[in-house]
């Protein structure tokens, strides 16, 4: 079943000229992507004024050859200045046995980096945690606005993976779907 929303009188002006077109609302928005599910990763930096953390489900690989991957920060996120001045950033690829990570990196308010057992720095000088499936480190290549949000161009320069299942297994993947957490796994497995 389709369900179509009216467009809202919101308006975007393209900077060549060309009519606006009606924007969906942003509760229409959001209801359409709570039911498409995400890949869970946390993304860390150090601009030169502490560690930064959060969680984000916006990660996505664009290209092999460049390594290319991208992601996107709301500009509301505590840790959005700091990434904005970033070189660098270690973006950690979660799956379910890095739930408590996960729930961390989004929580608001606490120190991410109090459990200094959990995390180290990287011979570059990134925050990185112990103990994830996976994580990249990249350079940042470049930053565009988007909305409320800034979306990231990085290049993959070295990485590190600790579980990775084999091709064809479930795994264990940590997936963001309907404002939850969930673990995809054979249960989940459709042949």
């Amino acid at each position: 079943m389709t369900t179509e929303s009216e467009p809202t009188a919101d308006r975007i002006t393209p900077a060549d000229g060309v009519p606006a077109f009606p924007s969906l609302s942003a509760d229409d928005f959001k209801a359409v992507f709570r039911g498409h599910p995400g890949g869970v990763a946390v993304i860390t930096a150090d601009d030169g004024t502490g560690p930064v953390a959060l969680t984000a489900t916006s990660v996505s690989s664009v290209s092999a050859d460049p390594p290319l991957l991208v992601f996107s920060v709301s500009a509301q996120s505590s840790s959005a200045r700091a990434l904005a001045a970033a070189k660098t950033v270690v973006v950690h690829l979660l799956d379910a046995d890095d739930l408590p990570l996960a729930r961390l990196g989004s929580t608001s308010g606490v120190d991410r980096f109090a459990d200094t057992g959990s995390w180290s720095r990287l011979v570059t000088g990134e925050p990185v945690y112990h103990g994830v499936r996976a994580w990249i480190r990249g350079a940042v290549v470049n930053r565009m606005d988007a909305g409320g949000s800034t979306i990231f161009a990085v290049h993959a320069l070295q990485s590190s993976l600790s579980r990775d299942p084999a091709p064809g297994e479930a795994g264990n993947a940590l997936v963001y779907h309907n404002r939850t957490w969930h673990r995809l796994g054979d249960h989940s497995r459709i042949d």
